[in-house]
């Protein structure tokens, strides 16, 4: 498995559905599970060391701390993305605001899309074929800017 997207609760789905249009479109493989860093830890410390993962994508709302415990438990990338709510700074802050040493890559409110797009440039780094879809994809992205 390239990339393993963790849900805090199912609530969440509608933002991964947008991760997993990416992933998809693109063809690399991923893995979606549900684990909250408050409620089930042991499970996702499980979760994350044995996964085969080369990319965590980590999506949660409120405390939002779920991208951070991925972190703690691995040295690989996790790309957080936080979910929108009735206060949604606590969601970004939290992670954005991770303490030195255990870093996470932040994208924005409910950009699941984003995260998937931030996760396959960094798996492009060693993959020529990705590198020249994702190329491919920007050239797309441009010509419909410019059409209209």
């Amino acid at each position: 498995m390239k990339i393993q997207i963790i849900l805090g609760s199912k609530s969440d789905m509608p933002v991964a559905e947008k991760a997993k249009k990416i992933l998809d479109e693109f063809s690399v493989e991923y893995d979606i599970k549900i684990a909250s860093a408050h409620r089930t830890p042991d499970y996702l410390k499980e979760l994350i060391v044995k996964s085969n993962a080369d990319v965590f994508i980590g999506v949660a709302g409120l405390s939002a701390a779920l991208p951070g415990s991925i972190a703690a438990h691995t040295i690989k990338p996790v790309i957080g993305v936080p979910v929108s709510g009735k206060v949604n700074f606590d969601a970004i802050l939290s992670i954005v605001q991770m303490p030195p040493g255990i870093p996470v890559g932040a994208v924005g409110l409910d950009r699941g899309d984003n995260a998937s797009l931030l996760a396959l440039e960094i798996l492009a780094i060693k993959d020529n074929k990705l590198t020249n879809e994702l190329e491919n994809y920007r050239k797309e992205m441009k010509e419909k800017v410019l059409s209209k």
